[in-house]
């Protein structure tokens, strides 16, 4: 029997004490793609259809530089935690489970420091 209280009971975040947590990040890089999409698309799409030469100008500039980085990073944790949750609900076998998450992790991982070191060597090359 136990006299633990339903409050008492929720104040542990659920089983693994990171529920709310996750959702709260979910939610912060969600609202945050918004602002870093504009300012990444904007400036590739002016330069998209110009020759290679304009679209190293572009990001050759510290500032647009920056942005891509911080997008693609805010876009890779994005991912990493929208495709956990969806691994979570839908795979129930423990070995398959954990596969698929270290697999997700490594996937998105390796996007994001692939698309930081391009465009650190755009930047620091020109």
């Amino acid at each position: 029997m136990s006299f633990i209280t339903d409050r008492k009971r929720v104040d542990g975040l659920g089983s693994s004490h990171s529920g709310v947590g996750h959702w709260i990040s979910q939610r912060v890089t969600s609202i945050a793609l918004i602002p870093l999409s504009l300012m990444f698309l904007f400036p590739f799409m002016s330069a998209l259809g110009a020759d290679h030469a304009s679209m190293l100008e572009t990001y050759a500039q510290p500032y647009h530089a920056l942005v891509a980085i911080m997008f693609f990073i805010v876009l890779c944790l994005h991912l990493v935690q929208g495709m956990q949750v969806v691994i979570e609900d839908y795979i129930h076998g423990h070995r398959l489970l954990v596969g698929l998450l270290i697999a997700n992790k490594l996937l998105w991982g390796s996007v994001a420091v692939t698309a930081i070191f391009a465009i650190a060597k755009i930047a620091f090359s020109a």
